[in-house]
């Protein structure tokens, strides 16, 4: 079920598990990629993950979805992601800003009883926020909520060491769900004048603060790899460990 698109008494009446909450962001993924290509994957993540969960629950293949579906919660668009400033379009929130957004509708959902929740990620710079609001969301006695982090690029096996930034994966994942949104006459452009590697490293400590300092369009990682093909071969991998985290979430005591 996606609430966006329920009326209040669907969600009522129906039968749900946990919710997928997608968290992205806006900001620029090279001259090639839209620049919500961080929320468009993640939410495509959460809607693969819930759709298959839904799957197994219809064919009896799974004696731990039997206690509801997944819901999958609208999108959150702005992130912490003031790395990227210097690029035009990025837009960016403080991260006690971004916490308390994203920690105020985890308990939005809790009010209405959808206690457990999934925070299905897609952009890097979110991943500390998560994790503390996921801790905090859980700790807080008066909520009775409980929360986890999950990064959809941290899911997909030996692929996860390609994640760069408009590269390989996202170029690929946003090929396979978005293909429109690919500005093709622009790849190969991105690739070139993009970075091998984030960040600026000496004895492990990286120096640049924003990603305009070591790389001149944005991109780190050749995207002209990210074709269509492992792009569905990403959202099976990331939505697959995604409802293995939603049943976890789901039979953990509390």
């Amino acid at each position: 079920m996606k609430l966006s698109e329920a009326t209040w008494t669907a969600v009522r009446d129906a039968d749900l598990a946990a919710a997928l909450l997608p968290v992205g962001s806006t900001e620029q993924h090279g001259p090639h990629a839209p620049l919500g290509t961080d929320a468009l994957t993640a939410e495509a993540v959460a809607d693969a993950a819930a759709d298959r969960w839904a799957d197994d629950r219809a064919s009896d293949a799974d004696d731990a979805v039997a206690a509801g579906d997944l819901l999958v919660a609208p999108p959150v668009h702005v992130g912490v992601a003031e790395e990227h400033r210097a690029f035009d379009g990025t837009l960016w929130v403080s991260p006690d800003t971004f916490r308390a957004y994203v920690r105020e509708t985890v308990e939005s959902l809790a009010s209405h009883g959808i206690d457990r929740v999934v925070l299905v990620n897609g952009h890097g710079g979110n991943v500390e926020a998560l994790a503390e609001v996921a801790r905090r969301v859980s700790r807080d006695d008066t909520t009775d909520a409980y929360a986890v982090s999950f990064t959809w690029f941290e899911a997909v096996g030996e692929h996860a060491s390609r994640m760069g930034h408009g590269g390989p994966l996202e170029t690929a994942m946003v090929r396979h769900v978005a293909p429109d949104l690919v500005r093709e006459d622009r790849v190969e452009e991105a690739r070139d004048g993009g970075s091998d590697r984030w960040g600026e490293w000496v004895r492990g400590v990286n120096l640049a603060h924003d990603s305009d300092e070591f790389t001149g369009n944005g991109v780190v990682g050749d995207p002209t790899e990210g074709t269509a093909e492992l792009g569905a071969e990403l959202l099976e991998r990331a939505s697959d460990a995604l409802c293995d985290v939603a049943r976890a979430v789901v039979d953990r005591e509390r």
